[in-house]
């Protein structure tokens, strides 16, 4: 096991301008579980690849322990990695793919069937070690593609997206196999994915990307009670942030007919740039029904309702734009989601008033995008998530 730490590291592809990993500046513990996540093109997949060394570093180095391995050759850096696609040998058993690697690093035959049957112990592989990969499931064989990379034992595993292949049901499954093994190997782990859901429920930290540029690292619980911008606010949790701007005045959000109160050191930190405007964020979970008459209370007319069995989501917009800038999230159009009582759900078309329950409430700045106001009410992000 080691520590894994990116040191302004850059991957600039020729022909363009702009790079793929911008000064990527991150330190991974020993026997860490870290999740990269972010849209598509963000630099996830990039950045692991440089420590694979499957990509070029243009600048600054990459270190596995104390030693630099920015130059040094795949083969060479004692890490083992599993990708999106299984890339199992057909003609080969389970067995043989698993110990394929140490066959071709000269192990002895004996050594290798240990490991890989340890392997295939861990992984519930063990009757399957005869058969070829097109008699197995789609979660067999991932459990095949990880059991190959578990039995090198390396420093350090490197998971890109390695559950993209699988049905929605399996996923969940082996996510949670995922993270159970790692923690039973303590073995360091980079895990990349975009599923912001996969990242909530793994890591023990998150990384969040967006083109090139570190946005945010932090724990689960950190990257949802306290996103550091506007980005990380509305990428993580699902469904997404309510985001949008609006006018402040006498310290408070002017949103429609209701005034959100706003702490007194969020106000103090607004500037000129600002134009008198704050993105306001409020989860759905955070939202209260409350009566028609209620102070402060909001109107959604509501459009769409999403079962989920133990909760409900309205998608809902505000009879009139209560914003005052451009769409920045969801919100912006007057647009509104709010969780529901799955037992208590209003209609298409009806009408329900809520109120923003007191510190839930993210505030940024509309010039930087950048968080100014203190931490939100601690919440069970997991309780928010659907799957």
């Amino acid at each position: 096991m080691a520590t894994v730490t990116y040191d302004a590291a850059s991957r600039i592809y020729p022909g363009t301008e702009r790079p793929a990993v911008d000064a990527l500046n991150l330190d991974i513990a020993d026997g860490e579980f870290l999740v990269l996540v972010g849209p598509s093109g963000c630099g996830k997949s990039t950045s692991l690849r440089m420590l694979a060394g499957l990509e070029d570093v243009d600048k600054g180095k990459i270190f596995v322990g104390d030693r630099d391995v920015t130059h040094v050759q795949p083969k060479d850096r004692d890490i083992a990695m599993v990708f999106q696609s299984y890339a199992l040998y057909p003609h080969m058993t389970v067995a043989d793919n698993m110990g394929f690697a140490l066959k071709i690093a000269k192990v002895d035959k004996s050594a290798i069937r240990e490991r890989v049957e340890a392997a295939a112990k861990i992984l519930d592989l063990t009757e399957y070690l005869d058969r070829k990969p097109k008699a197995l499931s789609g979660g067999q064989r991932q459990r095949v593609a990880m059991g190959r990379a578990i039995v090198r034992q390396p420093q350090v595993f490197l998971m890109d997206e390695p559950l993209s292949n699988l049905d929605a049901k399996l996923r969940v499954q082996t996510r949670t196999q995922i993270a159970a093994l790692q923690r039973r190997l303590g073995t360091t782990t980079v895990y990349v994915t975009h599923d912001q859901i996969e990242a909530l429920t793994m890591g023990d930290r998150i990384c969040v990307l967006k083109d090139g540029l570190l946005q945010q690292v932090g724990t689960p619980s950190e990257m949802y009670d306290t996103p550091a911008n506007v980005f990380v606010a509305g990428f993580i949790g699902s469904p997404a942030m309510n985001l949008s701007t609006f006018r402040v005045e006498n310290g408070d959000a002017i949103v429609g007919d209701s005034r959100v109160p706003l702490d007194r050191d969020t106000v103090a930190k607004m500037t000129a740039a600002d134009q008198g405007d704050v993105i306001l964020g409020f989860r759905p979970e955070s939202l209260d029904r409350v009566a028609p008459n209620s102070p402060g209370a909001i109107a959604v007319e509501v459009n769409v309702v999403e079962h989920l069995g133990s909760d409900a989501f309205v998608y809902g917009t505000t009879p009139t734009p209560v914003a005052t800038g451009h769409d920045v999230g969801v919100g912006g159009s007057g647009d509104v989601i709010v969780r529901v009582d799955p037992r208590d759900v209003p209609g298409k078309g009806d009408m329900v008033w809520v109120n923003i329950r007191p510190g839930e409430q993210h505030v940024f700045s509309a010039a930087t995008k950048q968080r100014i106001s203190v931490a939100a009410v601690k919440t069970d992000a997991s309780k928010a998530l659907k799957g």
